[in-house]
C-alpha cells in the first residue's frame, strides 16, 4: 500500500488537496521546504473512514510566503507520503 497526497491548488489562502490510500487518523503537516520543518499549523486529520478524498486547509496569517509541500504521517507519527513542492506568496 503506497499512500499518496497531492497538492491540487491554493486560492485565497486554501490549500486544495486529494489524497489516496490514507486511513482514519493520518495526519497531514504543511512543511516549510527550506528548513524541513513541521508548521505548528495548520495540521489536518483524516476522519472519513475512506481511504481516499480531499482536503481543503486554510492558512493562518502567520504563513508566510515560501515553498511548502504536504507531509502526511500514519496513525504511529511515521511519513507516510509527501506532495510535490508548491509555492505561497
Amino acid at each position: 500500500m503506497n499512500p499518496v497526497i497531492n497538492f491540487v491548488e491554493l486560492e485565497n489562502r486554501v490549500i486544495a488537496a486529494t489524497y489516496r490510500k490514507l486511513m482514519i487518523g493520518a495526519k497531514v503537516q504543511l512543511v516549510e521546504k527550506t528548513s524541513g520543518e513541521a508548521l505548528p499549523e495548520p495540521v489536518t486529520r483524516i476522519t472519513s473512514p475512506m481511504p481516499s478524498g480531499s482536503l481543503r486547509i486554510s492558512l493562518p496569517a502567520s504563513v508566510g510566503a515560501g515553498d511548502y509541500f504536504l507531509r502526511a504521517l500514519n496513525g504511529h507519527g511515521e511519513l507516510a507520503a509527501q506532495s510535490a513542492v508548491f509555492r505561497i506568496s
